[in-house]
């Protein structure tokens, strides 16, 4: 990536610096005024003097300024959330044991070593000494001790006290975190909350965590886990202060907010406005001084896209996401000023789905919509959508010069995990599937005449089920966003055109604040687009998400809501789904082979796929223009850090590709 340069600065430089791709700058050396030379003159002649040296301008960003168009943050609990949107915000304000770089590896955070001497049956993190618990305006509060992260633990596997939130990475790796779920499952919410995790406590009997020290984590696993160091980078293994809990209560604590919470990360939030604007300001006494992180980032929400772009051409933001009329607009003109400015932007770290809900409320009186929920479970008609549903122009809405770039059709991401031989994980679920490569012509898996016959089947089996046809689609955006508007209309027309109006209609619905309140509790869509960004690297991770039975399977239960579906007419559905469980449960239980365990996994991916559980969408493969070098930004394939802003190079002038 090669910053752009004015000629003023260009021709001060005399020779020019060339940069490498996608490289970033260090920044510019200190220059002085170089010292006169003394010289013997007479009182007529003036002294001969040595010209200064041009300074170049430092182009780094001090005061970052973003905008956003989502949610707002439902929780300032990081041991709470499970969404890339609010992780993106709180993973600036508390750090983990572990973080990711710009390569995408794992590098120390507040853990300054880790490792395992039995095969990964058992890890030690060594913690740095120093790290700070500060408040938001910067002041001491304690230091970060292994203490703090046997409360995290204990918070989270604490049924009444979190909710089943993030419980599924602990109970699937460290020994005894199942049992202790199910135990304070068991126990009334006053029992629950009143539990600690001192010496002789039931925490302590039951969880394979244990504090040698102050500075020394040691986690039993399950079984020999040699990829249970990449969960350190998620925020299961995050710390709690006790004295933070102590201070607010268990219930403060679940709703804390910028002002009372506690941080330990690069930022602390100094302004959050709902809906409108926050403010990150540089931690004054955070453990990594010598890292890049600005002064202060402001980020502001817009009603859409279109607004972000208006703002970033006046000055007033340094980025922005290019959406399909603007990069027509860009590419239709050789001299446009943006023209050599469009920047593919990092690619998305998961693989959105089509997630079908299984058991849907109606919106207007909150009854059960058979309609729609003895549809879904239906294969054929899960399939007619598989095999009909046409998305370039949708995916044009993401990236307008090469739409069908963004096509995905397995569930994990491709080169989350890699087989011994250097086999891509992704392609074994797609050799099973029978899945063809990528022509950038046409959708690989789109088959018009599969398409019509799965229709023809579906309408003739739910006709005599007694469901009525067109299907009605409640799909949900947030009102007022003109840029998800465009995109709805867009998948609207997709629907008609490649499925039928006498099949599906798709209905635009709209929520005011929060689609987690609003929509995916009570159950009111039909039909989610998203996708799971890992928490760690192994399958087990992602493909859990979706097992049938299990609390803390957050795509199951909070948005497939299988778990709730009853009546003959689900039954095909429950069936399927218990089928791809128990094959996730094989593979869970291989631990020793990492290959036949991925080949296992990939058994049941395709599984999930083939029977059209969930339906592939999209990678993003964004463009923008940008005043950040993107190739600084941290790459994590799990964790859930790519926002993280810190060591970030960024240029005034912006980049160029």
């Amino acid at each position: 990536m090669k910053q752009k340069m004015t000629k003023v600065i260009a021709l001060a430089m005399v020779a020019s610096t060339v940069l490498s791709a996608c490289g970033s700058t260090s920044a510019p050396a200190e220059s002085k005024p170089a010292e006169s030379t003394p010289t013997t003159t007479t009182p007529s002649t003036p002294a001969a003097t040595t010209p200064a040296a041009p300074v170049e301008e430092d182009k780094t960003i001090k005061d970052l300024v973003l905008s956003a168009t989502g949610n707002p943050l439902s929780t300032f609990n990081i041991l709470y959330t499970q969404t890339t949107s609010e992780t993106n915000i709180l993973c600036n304000l508390v750090d983990g044991l572990c973080e990711i770089n710009n390569k995408g590896q794992v590098v120390p955070c507040l853990a300054e070593s880790w490792g395992t001497d039995d095969n990964g049956k058992t890890w030690t993190f060594n913690l740095r000494q120093g790290a700070k618990w500060v408040d938001v305006n910067g002041n001491e509060k304690a230091e970060v001790t292994s203490a703090d992260f046997v409360t995290g633990m204990e918070w989270i596997l604490n049924f009444h006290k979190n909710a089943s939130a993030q419980t599924s990475m602990l109970t699937e790796t460290i020994a005894g975190a199942a049992e202790y779920y199910e135990y304070t499952k068991g126990l009334s919410e006053e029992e629950a909350r009143a539990l600690t995790t001192g010496e002789g406590s039931k925490f302590a009997e039951m969880v394979g965590i244990a504090t040698p020290d102050d500075y020394t984590v040691v986690y039993t696993c399950i079984d020999e886990l040699a990829y249970f160091y990449t969960l350190s980078v998620y925020s299961c293994l995050y710390p709690a202060p006790q004295g933070l809990i102590d201070e607010l209560g268990v219930e403060g604590f679940i709703s804390m907010n910028n002002e009372n919470m506690w941080y330990s990360g690069p930022y602390t939030m100094t302004t959050y406005v709902q809906g409108n604007e926050m403010v990150y300001t540089k931690n004054p006494m955070y453990w990594d001084n010598e890292s890049k992180r600005f002064d202060t980032v402001t980020t502001i929400n817009v009603e859409s896209n279109e607004i972000a772009y208006q703002l970033y051409e006046n000055g007033e933001i340094d980025y922005v996401s290019l959406g399909e009329a603007q990069l027509k607009t860009i590419t239709s003109d050789a001299n446009h000023k943006y023209s050599d400015m469009i920047v593919h932007d990092s690619q998305g770290r998961g693989v959105d789905q089509i997630m079908f809900n299984y058991y849907k409320m109606n919106s207007e009186d909150n009854t059960v919509d058979t309609n729609w929920n003895t549809a879904v479970a239906n294969e054929a008609f899960r399939k007619a959508w598989y095999y009909g549903l046409d998305l370039t122009s949708y995916y044009s809405r993401l990236n307008a010069i090469d739409p069908l770039s963004c096509e995905r059709n397995t569930y994990c991401a491709e080169g989350f995990v890699y087989l011994s031989d250097g086999t891509n994980y992704s392609d074994l679920v797609k050799e099973k599937l029978g899945v063809g490569e990528y022509n950038g012509q046409t959708m690989v898996r789109h088959n018009a005449d599969k398409a019509a016959e799965y229709k023809k089947q579906a309408m003739e089996e739910l006709t005599a089920a007694g469901v009525t046809f067109p299907v009605e689609i409640d799909y949900w955006i947030m009102g007022g966003n003109q840029t998800a508007l465009d995109s709805a209309t867009v998948l609207k027309d997709a629907f008609a055109k490649f499925l039928g109006e006498d099949f599906v209609t798709l209905n635009i619905c709209t929520y005011i604040s929060s689609s987690a309140k609003e929509v995916r509790d009570p159950g009111y869509h039909s039909i989610g687009i998203m996708g799971w960004t890992a928490d760690y690297g192994d399958p087990q991770n992602q493909l859990g998400q979706l097992m049938y039975g299990y609390d803390n399977a957050y795509f199951a239960n909070k948005w497939h809501r299988i778990n709730m579906a009853e009546g003959a007419e689900s039954t095909a559905a429950v069936e399927a789904y218990k089928e791809f469980t128990a094959l996730v449960e094989t593979a869970n239980a291989i631990t020793g082979d990492l290959d036949a365990r991925y080949k296992a996994y990939a058994e049941a991916e395709a599984y999930l796929i083939d029977h059209c559980l969930t339906i592939p969408s999209h990678r993003s493969q964004p463009l923008c223009l940008t005043k950040i070098d993107i190739s600084s930004k941290p790459y994590a394939l799990f964790g859930g850090l790519n926002s993280k802003m810190k060591n970030w190079d960024t240029n005034s002038d912006g980049y160029t590709e």
